[in-house]
């Protein structure tokens, strides 16, 4: 698996730091939330002291396939994970570990964080293209979820999305087992200009459990 690690200014000042990973949408690759602005826009806000430091990983996504279809999940948490751990001065803990992506990656959100709660404390769906494999399987899992160790969940999209009946689908879920989330929508399309539009509000909420 490829991927980019972003390290904060101030990395080598810390002796162990909260990881952000992030993943992209179908068609694109590890460089999309770069592109976006993720990193400039969270070396500006740590530097400024609006959010805590921490880093961020983007990991490369090649496939279009269902999660059962290749062993994306499984090189994830039993390959990239313990290498970033290994790697960097991290805090392994769940609470200090979150996972988000846009489209297809917040539907990788959805899949890998709510199946592993010991893993992420936070996940970010941002116009989830969620997986029809985990639309039929979403409710029983999230029926006997534990609700004290549930991650914190944000979930947005665009008005005029293509997705947006999906991200409204999986919300209405997670009420109906009322699971705690937030939602929001906002006037847009399923396109980068929308999810750039958005980067520093992403960051801000999940650097919210870090202050």
């Amino acid at each position: 698996m490829r991927y980019t690690v972003y390290l904060p200014p101030c990395y080598e000042a810390q002796s162990s730091l909260p990881v952000l990973y992030l993943l992209h949408g179908q068609n694109y690759d590890e460089e999309q939330w770069i592109r976006i602005g993720a990193v400039e826009t969270a070396e500006r806000l740590i530097r400024s002291g609006e959010i805590p430091p921490f880093l961020i990983v983007f990991p490369y996504d090649y496939s279009y396939k269902q999660p059962v279809e290749y062993p994306f999940a499984q090189v994830f948490l039993e390959m990239l994970l313990p290498r970033i751990d290994s790697t960097y001065r991290t805090r392994p803990q769940a609470a200090f570990r979150a996972l988000g992506g846009l489209s297809r990656g917040g539907a990788w959100a959805i899949h890998l964080g709510l199946r592993n709660p010991d893993v992420f404390g936070a996940v970010g769906a941002h116009s989830p293209a969620v997986f029809y494999s985990d639309m039929t399987t979403l409710r029983l899992r999230l029926r006997d979820a534990d609700r004290e160790t549930f991650p914190r969940v944000y979930v947005d999209v665009g008005l005029s999305d293509s997705q947006y009946q999906n991200a409204l689908a999986f919300a209405r879920l997670l009420d109906e087992m009322n699971l705690p989330h937030e939602w929001h929508e906002y006037i847009g399309f399923h396109d980068e200009a929308y999810w750039s539009a958005h980067v520093e509000e992403y960051l801000h909420w999940y650097a919210q459990a870090w202050k």
